[in-house]
């Protein structure tokens, strides 16, 4: 079960990585978020990578005064990768441009925990932050376009629908994975009582995935309204939401307070929390997921058989948390995973 080729790696000590993304444009490069002493204290550093010869090269690396803990590719531009910063800000960096971000907004108030570039509407990204916010930009801005108020705990991850333009998603400490529709009015600020904490925008949908934190989700780029979800808990869900669809269709910009979801698979195997998933933009049932068991583990989410388990394939070969997971855009099948070894590896973990 085991993946059975060597993977090519990548070492940077002594900067441990939190997150990764592939080009939509180059069918070898990788962009990596890294933070020296674990991401605990010190500067942070964007390497870019590619595939070359017998192995991995850094083509590039931009050092930054904070951890970086995201890292997303722009869809209008090649040579363009944003940055989320632990002190709050995001750096837009160019490759043809040594040691500088093109531009920096600084608007969150803690981590920026996660970055996201819409892939249908090219020129808005999203960020998520341990303020329990959501913000949507455009790089040619000085400040976000809207911000949603959307966890009263860390939100950990936003993303965009890959099939609705005007829909994402976040997930948080709370449990939740909360949907939004960003074409839906916001509560206006100041409206909570006096003590109180700040008024949440009103979500078109509320999925209250798991028992704990939430780390990680993902939608499935086939099938609409199917989303895997992550957690401490130890688990993947996926979750039929058909329902919002159907609730969006009913009243299409009006606040509504709906949750609920159909849990279709419960995938137990990790040790400890998993950290990343990623659906596979190959396959409708394939599943990479992250853990903080040191592994990463690829999964069908087919119905199998009695005695066949859900599970496909471990990659083990990280020595420490392993923190991200991404499928290659254009080469089906290969993966790249990141950890607080300090290395990328790329493998191809079904062959």
């Amino acid at each position: 079960m085991q993946s059975r080729r060597p993977p090519l790696v990548l070492r940077t000590p002594p900067f441990a990585h939190y997150g990764l993304a592939w080009s939509p444009f180059h069918t070898q490069r990788i962009a990596l978020a890294s933070a020296a002493n674990y991401g605990l204290v010190g500067n942070g550093r964007l390497h870019v990578a590619s595939i070359g010869g017998p192995g991995l090269m850094l083509e590039k690396q931009y050092d930054t005064q904070d951890g970086l803990y995201g890292v997303a590719w722009s869809e209008l531009n090649d040579n363009h990768i944003a940055s989320a910063s632990g002190d709050g800000s995001i750096k837009l960096w160019d490759l043809n441009i040594d040691n500088l971000p093109i531009r920096s907004w600084k608007e969150h108030i803690r981590e920026v925990s996660s970055l996201d570039w819409s892939n249908i509407q090219k020129d808005i990204f999203a960020s998520s932050s341990w303020d329990g916010t959501l913000k949507i930009w455009t790089p040619d801005r000085p400040g976000s376009i809207t911000t949603i108020p959307a966890h009263h705990g860390c939100a950990y991850q936003v993303l965009f629908s890959p099939h609705v333009p005007s829909v994402l998603a976040s997930c948080s400490t709370d449990g939740t994975i909360r949907f939004f529709d960003i074409r839906t009015p916001k509560p206006l600020p100041g409206v909570s009582p006096p003590g109180a904490p700040p008024a949440l925008a009103t979500p078109i949908w509320t999925l209250p995935a798991h028992g704990t934190e939430v780390l990680s989700f993902d939608w499935n780029k086939y099938r609409p309204w199917v989303i895997a979800s992550a957690s401490v808990d130890r688990t993947i869900k996926i979750w039929d939401c058909r329902m919002i669809k159907d609730s969006m269709d009913a009243t299409p910009l009006q606040s509504q307070q709906s949750v609920g979801g159909t849990c279709e698979a419960d995938l137990r195997g990790h040790e400890y929390a998993v950290r990343k998933i990623q659906w596979s933009p190959h396959r409708a049932d394939i599943i990479a997921s992250a853990s903080y068991d040191m592994s990463c583990r690829i999964w069908t989410t087919t119905p199998q058989p009695p005695g066949r388990p859900s599970l496909l394939a471990i990659h083990d070969l990280h020595t420490e948390f392993v923190v991200g997971c991404a499928w290659s855009l254009y080469d089906e099948g290969l993966l790249a995973s990141c950890s607080w070894d300090h290395s990328l590896q790329i493998y191809r973990p079904l062959d």
